[in-house]
């Protein structure tokens, strides 16, 4: 118990100089948790809830839920998926103070895969959006690559530590057809086989701006 106790002691040590930044500076934050039920070898339900804000926390920018049925094959290594988003975004209206709510109703399909390099996991994840905003329907691509890198190995070969990063470009079937793209790279720490944390910061490029984000995520497999 107390060694799990100074692990997590250790996890928010790390967590702080992140929210400290974000407090005094014009950062967003976005707190994150990704789940997957594996009902067993082949199928599994992914559920997540990720709270987006403007600032260090209060400010809303966006709630997201997504939830979807997925099918593993090819010995584990790829997965394809369906789903289904919905995203309540909180607008600025120009430079006002006054916000603007905006409702989405999203479906999804997506295909992941999976490789090793040595002791670098990759995965790519390739999506295909239907959004429905308000009175408006609009279709996207994303791809995703993501690394994750173990470190301070034990004689075991386990590693609670590691590095992790991703960049994700977000392209549009319409006019103006790059949408943006996300930059991200963390520390994340295994608390076991089904449990992990990260602490990581993302830069978002859009077509004439760009926002940084500090990412605080939780994953869970049960």
């Amino acid at each position: 118990m107390k060694n799990k106790t100074n692990r997590a002691a250790l996890i928010i040590a790390l967590m702080l100089p992140f929210f400290a930044i974000a407090q005094d500076s014009n950062l967003g934050n976005w707190l994150i948790y990704f789940g997957n039920k594996q009902f067993n070898q082949k199928w599994n339900l992914h559920h997540e809830v990720q709270y987006r804000n403007y600032n260090a926390i209060g400010d809303l920018e966006q709630l997201l839920l997504r939830t979807g049925l997925g099918y593993t094959f090819n010995e584990g290594k790829s997965n394809v998926l369906m789903g289904y988003g919905y995203i309540l975004s909180e607008n600025y209206v120009g430079n006002t103070n006054d916000k603007l709510s905006v409702n989405e109703h999203r479906i999804y399909q997506q295909f992941i895969s999976k490789q090793s390099i040595g002791s670098v996991k990759l995965s790519h994840r390739y999506r295909f959006e239907q959004r429905f905003i308000e009175d408006d329907f609009k279709m996207r691509f994303r791809y995703f690559l993501a690394a994750k890198v173990p470190l301070c190995k034990t004689e075991t070969g386990d590693s609670k530590f590691y590095l992790s990063a991703y960049n994700e470009i977000f392209l549009n079937t319409k006019t103006s057809i790059f949408d943006r793209n996300r930059l991200y790279g963390g520390l994340g720490y295994n608390f076991s086989k089904n449990v992990r944390v990260e602490a990581g910061y993302m830069n978002q490029f859009f077509e004439t701006s760009s926002r940084d984000q500090l990412n605080l995520i939780t994953f869970v497999n049960f």
